[in-house]
């Protein structure tokens, strides 16, 4: 018995770059949303209070300290669905939240230090769970920061929580 010859389509060409550019499109639709910079708010009362709800009559959690930082989930009707450092979801009144930046150190001790170099002199240790005000616009791994003593310097953004 003897074996046809089938015909397949080209390795490269029209047939075979149609579907590699419909396979890349996917791609980036899955990844696109990961490239999109993150929303984040800090309390701006002396406490806001967490709530399991959007709503004033919903469960109290917690309460929340002036400065922490929160990450933007979601916001509806007055309320924001915000994640905290631990990765803990609750919601929060608009009205205690501020578009002021900062940051919480995460790592046991983060060094402020006087330029974006592991190598460069150390102004500032911080201990964990303290928070810094953002100075500028944080750069892809580091971020300048102010301490509450006033003395500023930039942080390595793995050491933080709120880039």
């Amino acid at each position: 018995m003897r074996s046809r010859a089938v015909a397949r389509a080209p390795r490269f060409g029209p047939a075979r770059a149609g579907r590699r550019a419909r396979w890349l499109l996917a791609a980036l639709a899955l990844v696109a949303p990961l490239a999109v910079a993150q929303d984040f708010r800090s309390v701006a009362e002396a406490v806001a209070v967490a709530h399991d709800g959007p709503s004033a009559k919903s469960k109290r959690l917690w309460r929340l300290g002036r400065g922490y930082p929160l990450q933007v989930a979601v916001s509806i009707e007055g309320w924001t669905k915000v994640r905290d450092a631990t990765g803990a979801l609750y919601w929060v009144d608009n009205r205690a939240l501020s578009t002021s930046r900062t940051v919480l150190v995460r790592a046991p001790v983060a060094s402020l230090r006087e330029a974006p170099s592991d190598t460069a002199p150390v102004v500032l240790r911080v201990a964990r769970d303290v928070t810094l005000a953002l100075v500028e616009p944080p750069q892809v791994e580091w971020a300048r920061g102010r301490h509450r003593d006033g003395t500023s310097g930039v942080v390595h953004a793995n050491q933080v929580f709120g880039l």
